[in-house]
């Protein structure tokens, strides 16, 4: 078995305690001893003491005691030895070939199409992943729970019975079968040890007294006043009602209420109180008041001893100790069930079982599971048993039902629900029709449970009815299901008189629901309240399949057909006769009369159930299509048959539906017909492919029986009478009531379609010689001919047979091609064009929408082809003998005068008389006369062919001078304007006739062979009359052609001539908007293609700036953007991001009050992220645009937000991005180098003279702090510089300039963003004046950098040139910002963050919070510096900011002093790899790498190996550093605005190193850096290698982050989803001792399994309760995270703790479809670029904004609690 490893230990007790109880063993085997006795002296001893703390229970301790006390003892003398010992030999000897797996709800079980026999036939998913199926056609699902694998059931399965691990002599045993072999002496042990067990068990599961037990469980010592106020579970309360009721009635804390509702629901029942019987007893009252005023009903609670709960649950306990020891040995179980069915000799009293399975609906949840297993382990494992538990099922049956029905618990928790295991068994489902006579049984049940629904006429009426009720009722349906779902291959005599029986029973079920829920068409007022008309729907749908099931029995044997003919015929007259009371009348047309009771649909009651007719109608077919038909007059005479009757009721079914189409049952409400709403309607379900082959399809196959077997003018007239269409076709006059004749017209529509159906509608089996397969290709092809369809939307358009199998799979391939999906979307199925011609517009299953799509598509596909728009109908299949007859309707002489008149109508230009849907069915009609005749022609002699539709039709009307016939009412129909659409069909006609009188005249033979071909093959003349025709349609399109061509050439002229008149206008335009979605910065690259493109140090390239001329979305108006002006702003999402992080087990911060975000770690755990979705407004506009966003919302405080307004969340007015601030948009300021004050300034601003001046203009500032003039300064060491005003103020003599002014808008939002930043990033209250906000605004530029440069990385594209527009301008919009910010807050403060920023990089500005140069991460401290650094040019009494050329060498000696440091951390980092391969590398690089190692080692006192080859440290270093150079690129160019290099604009991973070091004034050896600078950098590396953590880390006692960084993926899913089903079947929650299935789900960041929705695993997080998703999500991704329901296949994208969505699941079918919640069950594997699509979701931080579109479009989750996910 599955887990039979552990079983033995398990099931066996502590060896420790075996000295402790020998005497009480040695008692129990000695013979002279009653065991029973023993046994319960031993329980009442021991059980009490046991369970004496049931309000807090140790159950580790009390299962210990259990073990030593009572069941180690029990083993020892049931086995003879040491139970471990014994166990493990009896588990080595063989296993079971039986799996045995009970399904736990929520586990996934599998399902093979191809060699299941039915579809209840499932494997476990360990039985699956080793068997054949895995390979073929297999369905996985997710079960409801207390199913059971049927590995190893040779009846389950036509293939592949057993998995590789049940196979025999699959066990380690060399012996097969040799399971369970125990010998004498232990059987008989079982013999006595088995009955004490059971009896105790039994007895005290149906204990009922609350105080006292049974006597022999009563011991001498007094009884205490000890006792339990039990809670028990039901399914009406919920988990709240639960929890307010106990802590209202015993006050106490949330905290404990939820754990005892959480132990309720699990279990059962639960002890919520302990006490004296009074305290207990008020306890009780107390929480049925309260439970009360919540709801209807009181909740159940009973007063228990303490040792009767203890005993009960001691019961419990023995049960599964039983239930582990069924497992190691066939004797042992049926031993166990022997003694379970045994009944007392003499007694009526049921067997053990069958007590245990009467008191089912009395039991608790736990006990309940306890005795279901104990049933699957046992009985269920041994198959001779199985047919006697089945047998003692049945004997039950029907009181079981009952009181299941009356139960509210599920029904996975009732015994009731083990009937699949045994109905589904074919040997054993015919031995209980056989002995049992199941089916009766059944079929009498639901008699019994459904009389409170029966009217004063004996039928069905469901008005009022309990929805819960009879959903249960549905349970015994299913049974019935059971029974039927594998038909009989041998019949004997006394199966066939039992299933007789059980059909005759069943037609007493359909006779109560024949006619019932008659409805009268509402006259005058609408009628008050719809009546319920779901139930009877819901009803008809559960024995859809069990009508067919009992028609396929039925015709498996000929005999059996006919005799159940005759009892359904005798069922149906019998409901037949109510109605004959009435006299007759009669009815004159065409010189034909019909006798018929007067009868109208529009006033009489009418009712839409007529299962009888129907299955009459099924049996019907069935004996045409065996040919038994021709001995039904043995069994039902021609008298007793009575067509017309038979006919009278579906005939009016479908003429209350052509009513409803006339709007004449409007007052009756949505419960019949619904405009808004189809699917709240009945008559949307009679055609439905739900309900329609057991509704609407067998009512047609009724009408075409009576066309068959009545005379066609009498079946014509009575069509008419009940259309109530007799008077439109006589002379008389019809009114002028408009509504009348639009009703006469729909109804005349509605009758002429009918018709169409009664004839042409051949393709069922025994109406005509096709096959099923025959009938599913047809539907698809009408499917596909509307439009290509996923492969969902057609199995969905298909019914579904007894199995759920539509047959799709074995024809699709026959009539479609599969295109596959792209990156979104589904596959689609294209129908072949060979399929084509199959089309029939008047298909019956078509609805009016799909027949006027299909018409559309074929005509519009007709006319591309340059072909006539024609759409006959395809030659249909010959009638089967049995209804050859039908086609006489077509010529008869009503039919005749019916086509007649309402051609004649349409000539005449009668227009309120007939409409062209009327003419396109009297054509359609006519179109099939004419095939049916040609086809009989072309097949017999004319001689013998009596179908004369061509005479008919050519014959006059009447002897009138005026008289027409029909061919001369179609020449004049050609010239009708309003019918120009039907010409194309006429002329096939008039071809037809013509075709068909050449075929009468037998005129030439090769005419007729070549009529006989095809349809499209006509005569000489015919053929030259449409080539005509097509010459003239070809010469019309190719004038129109020209005609559209000439107003295109005029259309262009005038917009050339547009743009040169107003071509400053143009182009002006274009700079401001000519932005493409690709990239905008190439247009300014090329503008300055000559120019340096350098972007560091005195070479510096000039900045490319234009003209920004922007448009506001919200107003429309254009602005320049100027500092001066009113600000402008893109909107944009600030958000938290772990997207980089090389570290997701670190703990992140959630408040961020006491977080320093100065330094960034190099782990990059958790960044601020800034995204736009690059739309520009005016400042005011959006301010004005928000302000009124809010007070829309406090006007609709009733409806939920997508946004949260508070927090500053708005959507995007033009792309409904999800946003929470603004970026302004700052100008980029020009800057121009003079060459020769660069080379000036060159000569002396070296490096060193650099650092000089800095330091003591930073002195200076310190020097001016002692003095009290401006805040403190971190104290700092000053090395070799002077305090002089001269060096203080040296700064300023290379160039400086006045401080940009911005305008008081643009301030103004450079604050609101800034503070937004802060408050988003750190997670705290708006603050404007707080110290970090700088830090904030540096972090998110760095942050965001880095994301686009990985997120380029990734997707393979160039650094430059291939950025979104979005991208683009909110990288542009963030570092001008960045840049600017700081003239918002005190230069004090800036300078403050600078120096300790420059602290990392020079050692003598180190302070005590300076981290280590392996602890920061370079780039951000790049960017810190260098937004910082104008803050030392900041005097008292000017602002001023350094000029360009200052900045130009700023730039260029910071970005190389952070250069310098980031090689450093990519040596150390590199210093404790080893080389994977050996080069001789003597390069430059190698060599000067070479040198730098020894210098390194030098410093680090030989720590650092010098060893390391060059080559490999150079190696390293060029990989390492490019994605710094990237960012570094990247910052530069957005902040400056200098062009990049060519190289950049490509992607080339050698050019691009070199692009960027000339980009970044970089030597491409970058080691001569360090040489360069040798005297300068000397002290800083030697001050570098001396710290303590690169030592820790030289040494091997930490871990340096190394370089370059991972780039974060997803995780690796497996390619099939069932690896991953497997690895969810084996997750076990962490928190929860029990194995109850969870829901588990993977984080697709880290792979994380967790337990979802659980209350096991929730968390309380800042005193909130949140689900285990949504805290993991808090750490793991900040917040955003992407989720994978493995049960489920659903991805779940959630941010906060408010806000979430599904996705779709990046795993497919072969059908390029999804699957969510494993609806179909289908394979699924894989999408690579789904998952793909899904990973750059995540790495363009869009998550967010996914979420809220899709909670905009699907508004249904609202309702949803993400926090608790």
């Amino acid at each position: 078995m599955a887990d039979g490893a552990d079983r033995g230990r398990a099931a066996g007790a502590l060896g420790g305690r075996v000295p402790a109880q020998a005497p009480e063993r040695a008692m129990w085997c000695d013979e002279r001893f009653d065991f029973q006795a023993t046994f319960l002296q031993c329980l009442a001893k021991h059980v009490p003491n046991i369970y004496s703390a049931e309000m807090d229970p140790l159950v580790e301790k009390q299962e210990e005691m259990v073990q030593a006390a009572i069941l180690y003892p029990l083993e020892c003398y049931l086995f003879g030895e040491d139970p471990d010992v014994f166990l493990e030999k009896l588990q080595q000897s063989g296993t079971s070939q039986l799996c045995g797996k009970v399904f736990k709800g929520g586990e996934t079980t599998y399902s093979c199409r191809d060699c299941a026999v039915d579809p209840t036939c499932v494997l476990c998913i360990d039985c699956f992943q080793n068997s054949i199926h895995k390979n073929h056609r297999y369905k996985m699902h997710s079960s409801n729970g207390g199913g059971f694998c049927d590995c190893g059931d040779t009846e389950a399965w036509k293939a592949g019975p057993l998995c590789t691990k049940h196979e025999p002599g699959a066990s380690s045993s060399p012996k097969e079968n040799s399971e369970c072999q125990l010998n004498e002496e232990i059987m008989e042990h079982s013999r006595r040890v088995f009955p004490s067990v059971i009896k105790y068990i039994v007895d005290m599961l149906i204990w009922e007294e609350e105080k006292e037990l049974p006597v022999e469980l009563t011991i001498s010592r007094e009884k205490a006043d000890s006792y339990y106020c039990v809670l028990f579970n039901d399914e009406h309360h919920s988990y709240d009602h639960v929890i307010y009721s106990l802590q209202r009635a015993l006050g106490c804390e949330l905290g404990e209420a939820q754990l005892h509702t959480t132990a309720i629901d699990k279990e059962g029942r639960r002890a919520v109180k302990a006490g004296h019987y009074a305290a207990c007893q008020e306890a009780k009252e107390e929480i049925k008041r309260h439970s009360e005023n919540v709801s209807q009903r009181p909740l159940h609670v009973e007063v228990l001893h303490a040792d009767v709960m203890a005993h009960q649950k001691f019961a419990l306990r023995l049960g599964s100790w039983l239930n582990k020891l069924m497992s190691y040995s066939s004797d042992f179980r049926q031993i166990f069930c022997q003694i379970c069915l045994k009944e007392e000799a003499g007694s009526e009293k049921p067997c053990f079982i069958s007590k245990l399975m009467l008191w089912d609906a009395r039991l608790h949840k736990g006990a309940r599971k306890v005795l279901h297993e104990l049933i699957f382990s046992s009985f269920f494992m041994e198959m001779e048993y199985k047919k006697l538990f089945a047998v003692e099922f049945v004997k039950y049956y029907k009181a079981l039902q009952k009181e299941y029905i009356s139960d509210d618990h599920d029904r996975v928790f009732s015994v009731t629900a083990l009937s699949v295991q045994m109905f589904t068994v074919p040997t054993l489902a015919r031995h209980l029709i056989e002995e049992q006579n199941v089916i009766t049984t059944i079929t009498e049940t639901l008699l019994e449970v459904l009389p409170e629904y029966l009217d004063k006429n004996d039928k069905f009426n469901f008005q009022g009815y309990s929805q819960d009720k009879l959903s249960r009722v549905y349970a015994v349906i299913y049974d019935l299901r059971y029974v039927l779902v594998s038909k009989p291959t041998v019949w004997t005599d006394r199966l066939r008189e039992r299933f007789l029986e059980g059909f005759v029973s069943f037609l007493r079920i359909l006779t109560c629901m024949q006619g019932m829920e008659e409805i009268k068409r509402q006259i005058g007022q609408h009628i008050e309240v719809d009546p319920d008309w779901d139930a009877a729907i819901a009803i008809q749908m559960q024995l859809k399949n069990i009508l067919l099931m009992f028609q396929e029995w039925c015709a498996c044997d000929e005999e059996l057909l006919l005799r159940s003919y005759r009892e359904c015929h005798k069922a149906v007259m019998r409901c037949s006769s109510n109605g004959r009371s009435r006299e007759k009348t009669v009815f004159h047309l065409c010189g034909h009369t019909l006798e018929s009771r007067p009868y109208r649909v529009s006033a009489d009651p009418v009712s839409i159930h007529l299962p009888l007719s129907r299955t009459l109608a099924g049996l019907h077919v069935r004996l045409s299509k065996t040919g038994a038909i021709s001995r039904l007059h043995e069994f039902v005479s021609p008298e007793e048959f009575q067509v017309e009757l038979l006919v009278e009721y579906p005939l009016r079914c479908l003429v209350l539906v052509a009513q409803v189409a006339a709007e004449m049952w409007r007052r009756n409400g949505l419960s019949l017909i619904s405009q808004v709403l189809p699917t709240c309607s009945v008559v949307f379900y009679y055609q439905d492919v739900k309900c329609r082959e057991e509704m609407y399809d067998k009512d047609i196959i009724m009408l075409q029986i009576g066309a068959s077997l009545m005379d066609p003018n009498q079946f014509l007239l009575l069509v008419l009478q009940r259309y109530e269409l007799a008077d439109a076709f006589k002379k008389i006059k019809p009114t002028k009531d408009q509504d009348l004749i639009k009703q006469y017209n729909v109804l005349i529509e509605e009758m002429l379609q009918i018709l169409i159906y009664v004839v042409g509608e051949r393709y069922v089996p025994g109406i005509s010689n096709v096959t099923k397969e025959d009938v599913v290709m047809r539907e698809i092809i009408h499917l596909l001919c509307i439009e290509p369809m996923a492969h969902s939307a057609i199995t969905k358009s298909l019914p579904e047979n007894e199995n759920n199998e539509t047959g799709l799979e074995s024809v699709i391939d026959k009539v479609a091609t599969f295109k596959k999906p792209g990156v979104s979307g589904h596959g689609v199925y294209e129908l072949k064009d060979e399929c084509l011609k199959e089309f029939n517009m008047f298909f019956y299953h078509y609805s009016k929408t799909q027949h006027s799509k299909a018409e559309h598509t074929q005509k519009k596909r007709r006319k591309q082809e340059n072909r006539d728009e024609a759409l006959p109908p395809p030659p249909p299949p010959d009638f089967n003998p049995a209804f050859s007859n039908v086609v006489r309707i077509l010529n008869c002489d009503v039919m005749m005068h019916i086509l007649r008149t309402l051609l004649q109508r349409a000539v005449e230009l009668e227009t309120h008389l007939w409409t062209e849907a009327m003419i396109q069915m009297v054509l359609h009609l006519l179109s099939l006369g004419l095939l049916e005749e040609k086809q009989q022609l072309q097949k017999s002699p004319e001689e013998e062919v009596t179908f004369d539709f061509y005479h008919k039709a050519t014959r006059m009307g009447s002897s009138a001078l005026n008289a027409v016939n029909v061919l001369m009412l179609l020449e004049k129909l050609k010239r009708v304007p309003q019918l120009e659409a039907q010409k194309d069909t006429v002329n096939w006609i008039l071809q037809m006739f013509d075709m068909v009188k050449r075929l009468r005249e037998k005129s030439s033979l090769a005419t007729v062979g070549a009529a006989s071909g095809s349809e499209a093959t006509k005569g000489d003349e015919t053929q030259s009359t449409q080539d005509k025709e097509k010459a003239e349609r070809k010469r019309k399109a190719e004038a129109a052609r020209l005609h559209r061509q000439k107003i295109m050439a005029q259309m262009s002229a005038l917009q050339r001539n547009f743009i040169e008149t107003h071509k400053l206008l143009y182009e002006n335009t274009l700079e401001a908007q000519g932005k493409d979605d690709a990239i905008m910065e190439e247009e300014s690259i090329s503008s300055a293609i000559d120019c340096s493109r350098i972007a560091l140090g005195p070479k510096r390239g000039p900045s490319v700036t234009e003209k920004e001329v922007l448009t506001c979305i919200l107003c429309q108006e254009e602005q320049e953007v100027k500092l001066e002006s009113a600000a402008m702003v893109l909107s944009a999402c600030v958000q938290k991001s772990t997207a980089l992080t090389q570290n997701r087990s670190r703990i992140l911060e959630l408040s961020g009050d006491t977080l320093d975000p100065l330094f960034m770690h190099p782990d990059l755990p958790c960044g601020t992220h800034t995204g736009s979705c690059g739309h520009v407004m005016h400042a005011a506009c959006w301010q004005k645009y928000f302000e009124a966003m809010q007070l829309n919302f406090r006007q609709r405080l009733h409806v939920e937000q997508i946004f949260d307004l508070e927090n500053g969340e708005y959507l995007c007015p033009l792309c409904k991005s999800l946003c929470n601030t603004v970026i302004p948009i700052v100008p980029l300021q020009a800057q121009k180098i003079n060459s020769e004050d660069a080379e000036a300034v060159a000569q002396i601003l070296s490096l060193a003279r650099w650092l000089e001046i800095v330091t003591a203009r930073i002195s200076g500032y310190s020097v001016k702090s002692a003095k009290g003039e401006k805040p403190n300064l971190p104290p700092f060491t000053n090395e070799g510089t002077g305090n002089s005003a001269l060096e203080f103020h040296s700064i300023l003599s290379f160039g400086v300039q006045s401080s940009a002014k911005y305008s008081s808008s643009i301030k103004e939002m450079l604050i609101l963003f800034a503070t937004t930043i802060y408050r988003v990033g750190l997670k705290v209250a708006p603050n404007e004046s707080d110290s970090r906000i700088p830090m904030m605004t540096w972090s998110t530029c760095a942050f965001t950098i880095q994301c686009i440069e990985n997120l380029l990385e990734t997707e393979g594209k160039p650094l430059f040139g291939s950025l979104q527009n979005r991208q683009h301008s909110g990288l542009k919009a963030l570092a001008q910002f960045a840049a600017a910010q700081r003239t918002t807050s005190p230069q004090v403060l800036i300078q403050k963050h600078l120096i300790r920023l420059l602290g990392v990089l020079l050692p003598n500005f180190k302070g005590e919070d300076t981290p280590s140069l392996l602890e920061v991460d370079m780039f951000h401290i790049l960017v810190g510096a260098v937004l910082s650094f104008p803050s030392l040019y900041w005097e008292d009494a000017v602002d001023l900011q350094p000029s360009s050329v200052s900045s130009a060498y700023n730039h260029l000696y910071l970005f190389h002093l952070t250069t310098l440091a980031h090689i450093m951390q990519i040596v150390i980092s590199a210093a404790t790899e080893s080389p994977t391969a050996h080069s001789s590398d003597t390069s430059e690089e190698a060599q000067s790498a070479q040198s730098f190692c020894r210098e390194v080692c030098q410093y680090t006192s030989g720590c650092f190996s010098q060893d390391i080859p060059g080559w490999l440290v150079w190696d390293c270093v060029k990989k390492g550093i490019m994605p710094y150079l990237r960012c570094a690129a990247l910052f530069f160019h957005y902040l400056l605005g200098v062009s990049p290099p060519e190289e950049l604009l490509q992607v080339s991973e050698e050019g691009q190193f070199k692009a960027l070091c000339s980009y970044l004034s970089l030597p491409t050896n970058l080691f001569l850096l360090f040489h360069d600078y040798r005297d300068t950098v000397n002290p800083l590396l030697q001050r570098w290698c001396a710290d303590p953590v690169v030592l820790s880390c030289l040494k091997g006692k930490s871990i340096a982050i190394r370089y370059p960084r991972k780039r974060n993926h997803l995780i690796e899913l497996p390619e099939d989803y069932s690896c991953l089903l497997n690895q969810a079947s084996q997750f076990r929650c962490p928190r929860s001792s029990d194995d109850e299935q969870k829901h588990p789900v993977l984080c697709l960041f880290c792979g994380a399994i967790l337990c979802s929705q659980n209350t096991c695993c929730q968390e309380l997080v800042n005193g909130e309760e949140l689900g285990a998703c949504t805290s993991h999500a808090l750490q793991c991704g900040a917040g955003v995270c992407i989720f994978l329901k493995i049960r489920e296949c659903k991805v779940v994208l959630i941010e906060g703790k408010t806000r979430g969505c599904l996705y779709p699941a990046p795993y497919l079918d072969k059908y390029g479809e999804t699957d969510p919640g494993l609806k179909r069950g289908n394979p699924l594997h894989l999408c690579q670029e789904r998952y793909r699509k899904l990973h750059l979701l995540w790495q363009q931080h869009c998550i967010i904004e996914e979420i809220a579109r899709s909670q905009e479009t699907n508004q249904v989750f609202f309702g949803f609690n993400w926090q608790l996910l």
